[in-house]
C-alpha cells in the first residue's frame, strides 16, 4: 500500500475492533516506573470517544464556569456540553440554576449567547418560562385536556458551585460536588476563592482531543524545552504530586513570587489574608475530567477543556483576581503584565498539543513510556480508564 492511500482510509480502520478489552492496556496499568502511555486511538477514535462522553462526561461534575458571570437576577449564558445544550440563569431569587436549553412544547432551541431577561420566551410558539424555570405562558393551549402548566417547566440539570466555580452534572444519581472534590475544598481555603471575579475569558477551538492539554498541565516534562524563551529563568527542578483524596490531582511548588508573571515584573499584593504554604508558593490542581487550574498568592488562573469530539476541544481560559485588587485604580495598567505571561506560553503549550495530535493519528504510532516528571499524566490515563474499560483492566 502506498503512503498516500493511508490518507485515503479512516482512522477507525486501522484500531482494533476489541479496543475495549483489558488486554490493550496492560502496560498503563502497570507502576508508573514501568507503564506505557495509552494507545493512540484513545486521542483518535470516535468509539473511544463516544465512551468517555458516555462513562465520564455524562456521569461526574463538570466545571462551566464561574458565578461572577452571571451576578444580577436574569442573567443567563448558555453552552453546548457533549451535545447537550444547556442554560445557566440565576433566578429573580437569586439563586444559579441550570436547565436543559429546550422548550417543552416542541423541543425548540429557546436562547443563544448570553444576557438578561425577565423571562424565557420560546421564539417558536411563543411559551414562556420564569427565570426559576417554571411555566408562565402557554398560549392557546386551554382546551387542552388534562394540561397542567406546574409539570411543563424547565428541565433542571443538577448544578452546585463550590468557591464561586459552577459545576453541573447530568447524572441525578451521582455523589454530591463536595464528596467529589475531597479534599481540595480545605487544601484551597486560604485563597478565598469565593472572593475572586473573573477579569478576562478567552475561548479558543483547536484540533486536539481533550486530553492533551489536561495532561500537558499536570506534567513538568516539557517546561524547559517547551518554554525555553518564556519561563526560562524559572528553576527547573521536580515537584513530587500531591497526596490527593478527591477526583483530583496537584502539585505544589514553593518560590517566592507569582507565577502569574513573567519573572522580573511586578504585580498585585497577596491575596488579603493567605497564609500557610498558600503564601509561599504556587498549588496546581488538575480537577477531573478537564480542569486545569494555577492558584497563586496574588490571583488565580484556570483552563476548561471542553471535549468536542476526538479530534476538538474548546479551551477557555480565565483569570481571577480579589475584588479589591479588581477595583483598584491601577488595575487596568498593571494586568497587562499578567496577561503578557499567560499570551507568551499558552500559545506554546498549545501549539505543542497540536503536533502531538497530529502524530497520534498516524496508524504507525505506537504507544510509549511514561518518566518520572509524568507521574500525573499516569494517574490521569489510569482515571480514564478505569471509567471508560473498568478497573478490572
Amino acid at each position: 500500500m502506498f503512503a498516500t492511500d493511508f490518507a485515503q482510509q479512516p482512522i477507525e480502520t486501522f484500531f482494533p475492533e476489541d479496543m475495549f478489552h483489558p488486554r490493550h492496556y496492560v502496560a498503563v496499568r502497570k507502576p508508573v516506573m514501568e507503564a506505557g502511555t495509552l494507545p493512540n486511538w484513545c486521542y483518535t477514535s470516535e468509539r473511544f470517544y463516544r465512551r468517555e462522553v458516555e462513562r465520564i462526561f455524562m456521569k461526574v461534575w463538570n466545571f462551566v464556569d464561574r458565578v461572577d458571570r452571571i451576578p444580577n437576577p436574569g442573567d443567563y449564558f448558555t453552552f453546548d456540553y457533549v451535545g447537550v445544550p444547556v442554560i445557566i440563569m440565576r433566578g429573580k431569587d437569586g439563586v444559579v440554576r441550570a436547565f436543559s436549553n429546550s422548550c417543552r412544547h416542541r423541543g425548540s432551541r429557546l436562547v443563544e449567547g448570553e444576557g438578561n431577561c425577565k423571562a424565557i420566551r420560546c421564539p417558536y410558539h411563543g411559551w414562556t418560562y420564569a427565570t426559576e424555570g417554571n411555566l408562565l405562558v402557554a398560549a392557546e393551549m386551554e382546551d387542552a385536556l388534562g394540561f397542567d402548566k406546574s409539570k411543563l417547566g424547565l428541565v433542571p440539570i443538577r448544578l452546585e458551585t463550590w468557591g464561586g466555580f459552577i459545576f453541573i452534572n447530568f447524572d441525578n444519581d451521582a455523589i454530591s460536588l463536595r464528596e467529589y472534590l475531597g479534599d481540595l475544598v480545605d487544601n484551597t481555603e486560604a485563597y478565598n476563592l469565593d472572593d475572586l471575579v473573573c477579569v478576562r475569558r478567552n475561548a479558543v477551538e483547536l484540533p486536539i482531543n481533550w486530553k492533551l492539554f489536561f495532561e500537558n498541565f499536570a506534567e513538568q516534562y516539557h517546561i524547559p524545552y517547551l518554554h525555553g524563551g518564556s519561563l526560562n529563568r524559572q528553576k527547573r527542578q521536580m515537584h513530587p504530586p500531591e497526596d490527593t483524596h478527591g477526583q483530583y490531582e496537584a502539585l505544589y511548588v514553593k518560590h517566592p513570587g507569582s507565577r502569574m508573571l513573567l519573572m522580573g515584573d511586578t504585580g498585585f499584593p497577596p491575596i488579603e489574608g493567605i497564609n500557610g504554604r498558600a503564601a509561599e508558593g504556587t498549588f496546581y490542581p488538575s480537577l477531573y475530567p478537564s480542569t486545569s487550574i494555577g492558584m497563586c498568592i496574588d490571583g488565580m488562573w484556570w483552563v476548561r477543556t471542553d471535549p468536542l469530539g476526538p479530534h476538538k476541544s474548546r479551551l477557555t481560559i480565565g483569570f481571577c483576581f480579589p475584588r479589591r485588587t479588581a477595583a483598584r485604580a491601577d488595575f487596568d495598567d498593571v494586568i497587562q503584565r499578567y496577561y503578557k505571561r499567560m499570551d507568551a506560553v499558552f500559545p506554546e503549550d498549545t501549539a505543542a498539543c497540536e503536533l502531538q495530535q497530529r502524530g497520534l493519528m498516524s496508524p504507525f504510532h505506537r504507544a510509549g513510556r511514561i518518566g518520572r516528571l509524568e507521574i500525573l499524566v499516569h494517574r490521569i490515563n489510569n482515571w480514564v480508564l478505569d471509567r471508560v474499560i473498568g478497573n478490572q483492566a
